[in-house]
């Protein structure tokens, strides 16, 4: 049997697959039954800022949609303050108590300063470390990219500075310089980085003529995109590289090791084939590792990374070229009707 142990973030994880953040993480149960699948970590739901302040004023304008309704009332109520993210830090260490595995927790906050703020309440709650989800989504057309990029730096720079546990960057693919980003990122210092962050993207309802966010679970067609950047990035920088997107079987997560990930998160496979989908990832894992006389993960990774294939440009190409070149091929795999 081979030993499927890596390192991520500075921890020692007993195999590579890590249950990325979602709802099945709500349910205290699932935690333990993603544990006694055989995960090695898990990323327990996002803290959105952005929700305790919209939860924070739906209950301002609750408590006061009865005021002033005669001249001797002034409130029916007194006055109470939103409980902000103490119900999500309590969530977070009844996480931790429950599994013997480390917690990663995941944030999402708005401001420089709740960035710090939630980072440092985080961390009181015993997790092994936090995931910072960084995105920005344009909506000022005279903001350019340098002064978003600017922001997303020092938020990096002060939340490392503020806490002692490993902090992870979850990135959304939308850098026009991928590479630079991340080498800039581990220079504030970030301790590893998610490939990539799965984005809710708006759909139009053209009956209802409104727009509406419907679910999507990833599939491994998606995971090229992952499995390109680990390729590029593996032996380019000391931080972790997780894969994350379309990890849906063991060969999706053999086949990031091999571009040089070390390690995969999973979430839409959960979903589609359930929890215990975990272990049969893990068995054929383990499977193929013995059928190539792999001992331990570190005898195959990066093996196919951008640094050890002699093909300098296999992972630069971005356009059509090998189709151009070989244009029938595609007929064979899709006859003309």
């Amino acid at each position: 049997m081979a030993n499927l142990s890596v390192k991520y973030l500075g921890m020692d994880l007993k195999n590579p697959i890590i249950a990325g953040a979602c709802n099945l993480g709500k349910d205290f149960d699932n935690i333990k039954k993603i544990e006694d699948a055989g995960a090695s970590a898990i990323v327990y739901k996002s803290l959105f800022e952005e929700q305790i302040q919209l939860e924070s004023l739906q209950m301002e304008e609750n408590l006061r949609e009865y005021e002033n309704r005669n001249a001797e009332m002034t409130s029916l109520f007194p006055d109470m303050i939103h409980a902000g993210p103490e119900e999500h830090l309590n969530n977070l260490r009844r996480a931790k108590e429950t599994v013997k595995i480390p917690v990663i927790a995941s944030l999402n906050a708005v401001y420089s300063e709740t960035w710090v703020e939630y980072a440092q309440l985080i961390e009181q709650t015993g997790v092994n470390g936090i995931e910072l989800n960084l995105y920005a989504t344009p909506k000022d057309v005279e903001k350019d990219e340098t002064s978003i990029l600017k922001e997303q730096l020092e938020i990096i720079y002060k939340v490392k500075k503020s806490i002692t546990i490993p902090v992870s960057v979850k990135l959304s693919p939308f850098y026009s310089n991928m590479l630079n980003v991340v080498n800039r990122m581990y220079s504030e210092g970030a301790d590893g980085f998610v490939l990539f962050n799965s984005l809710f993207q708006p759909d139009i309802d053209i009956n209802k003529e409104a727009l509406h966010f419907p679910y999507r679970l990833s599939s491994s067609e998606e995971n090229r995109l992952p499995l390109r950047y680990a390729g590029l990035l593996y032996g380019n920088f000391k931080g972790s590289i997780c894969s994350n997107t379309g990890i849906m079987t063991g060969e999706d997560v053999i086949k990031m090791i091999l571009a040089g990930a070390d390690c995969v998160q999973v979430v839409s496979t959960l979903y589609k084939n359930g929890i215990g989908h975990i272990d049969k990832m893990l068995k054929d894992l383990d499977f193929w590792m013995d059928s190539k006389n792999y001992h331990v993960v570190s005898d195959f990774k990066g093996k196919l990374s951008r640094t050890h294939l002699k093909d300098p440009y296999a992972y630069r190409r971005a356009q059509y070229v090998d189709i151009i070149m070989k244009s029938d091929e595609i007929f064979k795999l899709y006859p003309m009707r």
